[in-house]
């Protein structure tokens, strides 16, 4: 069982996490959602889609503009406020590796921390101990926050991912994290090149046997790009085909950007693996 904010997600059960970035300079929407109205309406969008979570980032992965803490709670703080306002249901995210943003954004009602840069700040478990909320723990492979991969390699990266990722989530909950309220993640080229990340989806099945929950982030991302030679806005087709992929294996959450697409790609899956029946069965029956 999967227990965030007021929801429960059960054993099977697939779950979208929608991201809305509140950055000028994201790799994918370059700014779309940086202004409240059309991030507001993007959450409206989610949720009527199928989203369960929104992940709020307010700062871009990549190496760019340095963004201070404050900077990062100003853009953040008063939207995760509103969202909990107008959702009183929907489970609220928030993407960051700082502690005072971790601290700030629990205040005005965030449910969950994704922390994708692998416990950088070891202060951020502690902040979701403290408010009873969920914790995200990301394999970022040793790099820090914003930095793009150079020369990285590893014996196993499956062997590395585990090493970290089910340490990061046994400390947390020894912090005292609720145990069913912590996520792994393979964390998709963070500190890996494009064949770490295929590696890592292609055995993402022994993540899922730990059973810890295991968190996906594959929407358009470089590892697809190069895989298929596309540039950002061509890569839906092979995210999607990545998704079925991490969903037969067994992933649980996925962060991403098209979300009824997505919900078609794991209502499929779910129905041939067994845990969902077809929407209409009428084929034959007359």
């Amino acid at each position: 069982m999967l227990r965030l904010g007021r929801r429960q997600f059960d054993t099977h059960e697939s779950v979208i996490m929608a991201i809305v970035n509140r950055t000028p300079d994201s790799f994918y929407d370059q700014g779309a959602t940086f202004r409240d109205e059309p991030a507001l309406d993007r959450v409206e969008r989610a949720v009527s889609e199928g989203a369960a979570i929104i992940d709020v980032g307010g700062v871009k992965a990549g190496p760019g503009e340095e963004v201070s803490a404050a900077e990062e709670v100003r853009r953040t703080v008063g939207f995760v406020a509103e969202v909990r306002r107008r959702h009183p249901d929907v489970v609220i995210s928030v993407d960051t590796w700082r502690h005072e943003v971790g601290e700030a954004v629990c205040e005005a009602g965030a449910d969950l921390l994704n922390d994708a840069w692998g416990g950088v700040d070891p202060k951020l478990a502690e902040v979701a101990a403290r408010y009873d909320v969920g914790l995200v723990c990301t394999h970022a492979g040793g790099a820090e926050p914003r930095t793009r991969p150079h020369r990285i390699a590893y014996d196993d990266v499956m062997a590395d991912i585990l090493r970290v990722t089910l340490g990061l989530a046994e400390r947390a909950a020894a912090l005292g994290v609720r145990r069913d309220a912590i996520l792994i993640d393979p964390g998709h080229d963070f500190g890996k090149n494009t064949r770490h990340s295929l590696e890592a989806t292609r055995r993402l099945d022994e993540m899922t046997a730990t059973g810890w929950p295991v968190l996906v982030s594959l929407s358009n991302k470089d590892f697809v790009g190069e895989t298929l030679d596309k540039p950002v806005r061509e890569r839906v087709i092979g995210t999607l085909a990545t998704t079925a992929v991490s969903a037969w294996l067994g992933a649980r959450v996925y962060r991403v950007h098209e979300v009824a697409e997505t919900r078609q790609v794991l209502d499929m899956v779910a129905t041939i693996a067994g845990h969902r029946a077809p929407a209409v069965a009428r084929r034959g029956l007359a």
